[in-house]
């Protein structure tokens, strides 16, 4: 087998894995759409939207100034 024989099927087996995961990825891309469109026809994206909408905001944070002075000695060294 020559060096111009062997690029030419290294050449070919890349073209068909690259030709592979694109195509992966547009079918991938296409039933998460297709899942999307579904889910907003039967309205089951609203229950989520109600959940974080009743989840409380979360708490400030607590500055503590031996933590503050520590994070400053650490970052000046």
């Amino acid at each position: 087998m020559t060096i111009a024989e062997m690029l030419q099927q290294s050449g070919i087996l890349t073209l068909l894995g690259m030709g592979v995961v694109f195509s992966f990825l547009i079918i991938m891309i296409l039933c998460m759409h297709l899942l999307h469109v579904a889910l907003h026809a039967l309205k089951l994206d609203k229950e989520e939207k109600k959940e974080a909408a009743q989840s409380p905001a979360p708490a400030p944070a607590r500055h503590d100034d031996a933590v503050i002075a520590a994070i400053a000695a650490a970052v000046h060294k």
